[in-house]
């Protein structure tokens, strides 16, 4: 078995953090088996490396290894490029082809950002790992691979399961070991290494000096939050390398290329998501128009009960709470004062002097006057709805994605509505 020291000349891994080298020595310990391995830890910090080093070291490293980047397929497409498809099975599959388990047959996939699948693919990769079958999309007949899976992901994946877009079965399938790269931030000794080294090759690329940090240059450098990790800290070097004439950096001339890099002092961030202004515009906006319905409901319950008992006196008494919630404890009585109200006049009916077929006429009037009012209501929660639509996509720049989110609506929900309103 290999040390960790030889992996990371191998494989050109920096660093000697003891989070770094745990997780190194994890994936040495479970290479030479067949155990699904889910490598966690957020964008940037190298996630890619850990199933290269358990491919080499197992018994499968004379096999192909192949990764998948599960973001960048998109939903419709993705069974074909995992499973493969039959000749015929949707429109433009002009042949048979051979997806991802079935070439790697023998071999290691590599399913980076796992956390993206969409759950139909989760069942047919929950069934690769239990028992190695899978179905090509438009056949019936079920073919065996031997494959190895190591998984990564950046997102919080218990909250996943929570929010029901990762299943629960799959991810204790996968995560048989689970392997946590540590953030850059939290290998304060490693940061200034990864820089020198990043500038001595980026000096070798473009046939330049190489740069070098002064000591107040490397304290900002230790100090910076580096969200972006190993991929940001990269990028910086190279930059600096490329456009800095003087090739000795200060603190100074660093801060150019770091964002926010004069504010980072720790803050406290809520955990649970805040109450976007549309959401609560949307159920201020239905409440409403419920306590609309429900008093129009009980003006025509106060109506049809003077059309049936045809005395002002005995429907007051009865229904006395009806009165007081539509108009207030304090207001003057509707019934004896002829108040108008949302242009309904509920006016005294005097006792023998109106026929029914009168009163029955007048009710109707009133009923088809409350039908107006609520298709009036329909229609601005119709008009409404577009406007928060319009609104969310003019905010996030046309990502559906994040309006979806805003929204508080699936993301197929917001493209059937776009469709819909031809926006």
């Amino acid at each position: 078995m290999e040390s960790v020291q030889a992996i990371k000349q191998r494989f050109g891994i920096i660093g000697n953090d003891p989070k770094l080298n745990r997780a190194l020595e994890k994936a040495i310990q479970v290479a030479p088996t067949d155990i699904s391995v889910l490598v966690t830890g957020e964008s940037g910090v190298g996630k890619e490396s850990v199933p290269k080093i358990i491919h080499q070291l197992s018994h499968r490293k004379h096999g192909k290894y192949i990764a998948v980047n599960c973001g960048a397929i998109p939903e419709g497409t993705i069974d074909s490029e995992l499973f493969g498809h039959e000749k015929g099975a949707f429109t433009g599959a002009t042949q048979t082809r051979s997806g991802y388990f079935e070439v790697a047959d023998g071999g290691t996939i590599f399913l980076d950002e796992v956390g993206e699948l969409p759950l139909t693919t989760q069942v047919r990769l929950l069934r690769v790992l239990e028992n190695g079958e899978f179905i090509k999309v438009g056949s019936s007949k079920v073919q065996k691979t031997n494959v190895r899976i190591v998984a990564a992901t950046n997102i919080n994946m218990f909250e996943a399961i929570k929010k029901e877009r990762f299943r629960e079965d799959l991810y204790y399938r996968l995560s048989t070991v689970e392997i946590n790269l540590p953030a850059l931030r939290e290998r304060k000794d490693d940061i200034h290494l990864l820089f020198r080294k990043f500038a001595s090759d980026f000096a070798l690329k473009y046939k330049m000096p190489t740069v070098k940090l002064v000591d107040d240059a490397v304290g900002l450098l230790l100090k910076y939050r580096w969200n972006g990790n190993i991929r940001q800290l990269r990028n910086v070097a190279e930059q600096i390398s490329v456009l800095e004439q003087n090739r000795t950096i200060n603190s100074t001339t660093l801060k150019q290329y770091l964002p926010n890099a004069g504010n980072n002092l720790p803050a406290v961030i809520s955990t649970t998501k805040p109450e976007s202004d549309f959401s609560s515009e949307r159920e201020i906006l239905y409440k409403v128009l419920f306590d609309m319905k429900s008093d129009l409901n009980d003006l025509k319950k106060l109506t049809m009960e003077l059309m049936k008992k045809g005395s002002v006196s005995d429907v007051q008494k009865e229904h006395e709470h009806l009165i007081q919630k539509i108009y207030g404890e304090d207001d003057q009585d509707p019934i004896k004062t002829n108040t108008v109200v949302d242009d309904l006049e509920v006016l005294s009916i005097p006792e023998h002097t109106e026929t029914i077929e009168n009163k029955t006429l007048e009710v109707e009037d009133k009923y088809h006057f409350a039908e107006e009012i609520e298709e009036e209501e329909t229609l601005s929660l119709h008009d409404k709805e577009l406007e928060l639509i319009k609104k969310s996509l003019e905010r996030h720049n046309g990502k559906r994605k994040l309006a979806a989110a805003e929204l508080g609506i699936s993301e197929r929900t917001l493209y059937r509505k776009i469709k819909q309103y031809d926006l």
